[in-house]
């Protein structure tokens, strides 16, 4: 691996960047960086939420236009680089937001990045591409590239947007960026993604791997690049490439530990609870979900296996039951979380809209605890403003005013707001779509810890993740497949080897 590095490194770089600098206004979002992307190698990006990452993805993809600084391609200077120079480069972009058009199939997408599928029976041949490739990079999917992307799920979407960049029509790929691609995919299919990235590099594709997912880049990157504030504050080389490096040089002291359990007092007390919520979901009680108070229940298992359908299940019900309030963490924040046109204030606290403001309990409930109040329409903005102010302060929202447009944030810090959303109502019952989708490592495990510090004031939380290890961090995990629980893991017993063996485990007839 390193004699072939050094070869790479002595060739002439695929894309140079010098001095490169990117401002919003008064926002320098990217100070004067330095590298090398060189051919048929892996680069792994890291950073906390806000470093810069995907702001210099995008310089690199051409959507931005650097304010200071210069580009080369293949060694000739690139003086007006922008989209179009960066596909000529062989350059391929999958963005943390996914780009696909819900109204069109899948093979209809392809055309919108691949304008030469054209003309008679342009149709077949692009679903034979997508058919092909995404057999390639994740066998056994089943997609067939005539599918609606509005019906695809948010694991099948990013399986497509992977497969639609890696394709090629016209001018070769040459180098793909990956900004955040497993997210969205569970342990088995990232695998298979990790796996068609070496195989790329081998063929002489650069993969650019910008991901939280610390353990990813430690398996497969030849180097790594360190941002923080917009700078390029360290290149981390195979030979030094750890998980404990690569926090140090993130500069973010967190312990990365085994996950708390809880003591065996408690959740012995707990398993001699009462049930406070039972949920029956499906036909022929497909699914069976119960929960006590002050419980943090996880859902587990390959992706699109029936979880988020059975969390907008349970929320329906609560919804219909009135018995306690509930809140729901949407895991595509794109499209069921964020409202794009508002502030990242009015995101935060927009529990009173289509409710008359809050009932009077909820007012009673809300002096002195920083959330805000009203009475009929009328709306206390000073309590607003305390409450957007207290969880600005627990979640660390950085880089922008609170009375900024909520897509001035990095997806990382819009998936805070929408956390922060949830804790900061009055909500009993807390359902969540995979919450940590694009966040940092150091914020994942603050997360944590206030899921930990709600539960145990007697707030319920029932979490579906994509993410093996946060299941440590669940009093029980439900493992699905085909939409029905095969089996349930208590803390002690949810090691990676028991969810993976209920994840394919037979159903009974």
């Amino acid at each position: 691996m390193i004699d072939n590095i050094e070869s790479k490194q002595s060739a002439s770089p695929l894309i140079r960047f010098s001095g490169i600098g990117k401002s919003f206004g008064n926002v320098r979002a990217l100070s004067d960086i330095d590298f090398d992307f060189l051919a048929g190698e892996c680069v792994g990006i890291a950073g906390h939420n806000g470093a810069g990452k995907s702001t210099l993805m995008a310089v690199l993809a051409g959507v931005y236009t650097p304010t200071d600084g210069r580009i080369e391609t293949h060694g000739t200077p690139a003086p007006h680089y922008d989209a179009d120079a960066a596909r000529l480069a062989g350059v391929r972009c999958v963005f943390q937001e996914l780009s696909l058009c819900p109204n069109l199939s899948i093979a209809e997408n392809m055309c919108v990045v691949h304008p030469r599928l054209r003309g008679r029976g342009w149709r077949k041949r692009a679903s034979t591409l997508m058919r092909d490739k995404l057999a390639e990079i994740f066998p056994g999917c089943g997609l067939s590239g005539a599918e609606l992307v509005s019906d695809l799920t948010l694991t099948q979407r990013q399986m497509v947007e992977i497969a639609r960049a890696f394709t090629e029509t016209d001018t070769p790929v040459r180098l793909v960026i990956l900004d955040e691609p497993t997210s969205s995919l569970d342990a088995h299919t990232a695998e298979q993604l990790l796996d068609y990235v070496r195989k790329a590099n081998a063929r002489g594709v650069t993969c650019l791997l910008v991901t939280h997912m610390l353990g990813e880049i430690e398996r497969v990157a030849d180097r790594v690049m360190v941002m923080r504030d917009g700078k390029l504050v360290r290149i981390l080389p195979r030979e030094n490439l750890t998980r404990d490096a690569i926090i140090q040089a993130m500069g973010q002291h967190v312990d990365v530990a085994n996950a708390p359990r809880d003591d065996a007092a408690s959740h012995t007390a707990r398993e001699q609870a009462t049930r406070d919520y039972r949920w029956v979901i499906g036909p022929h009680r497909r699914a069976e979900i119960d929960a006590s108070r002050g419980e943090v229940i996880g859902f587990g298992g390959l992706a699109g296996q029936g979880q988020t359908e059975t969390l907008l299940a349970i929320y329906d019900i609560a919804q219909r039951a009135s018995r306690d309030s509930v809140a729901f963490v949407a895991g595509d924040r794109a499209r069921d979380g964020v409202f794009p046109v508002w502030s990242i204030a009015q995101n935060l606290d927009v529990r009173w809209l289509g409710r008359g403001g809050m009932t009077a309990h909820e007012t009673a409930d809300s002096a002195g605890s920083g959330h805000s109040k009203g009475l009929g329409w009328l709306i206390d903005f000073k309590a607003a403003r305390a409450l957007v102010d207290t969880w600005r302060a627990k979640i660390g929202i950085r880089g922008a005013s609170m009375q900024s447009n909520i897509l001035s944030l990095s997806g990382g810090n819009q998936q805070k707001v929408l956390f922060a959303r949830a804790l900061a109502s009055n909500a009993t019952l807390i359902l969540m779509d995979d919450p940590t989708r694009g966040v940092d490592i150091g914020t994942k495990r603050e997360i944590y810890a206030l899921v930990r510090a709600e539960a145990a004031k007697g707030r319920t939380f029932v979490w579906y993740t994509t993410e093996n290890d946060e299941l440590a961090y669940c009093d029980r995990t439900f493992v699905f497949r085909s939409r029905r629980v095969t089996r349930v893991l208590h803390a002690g017993e949810c090691t990676e080897d028991a969810l993976l063996a209920a994840s394919f485990e037979e159903l009974a007839a």
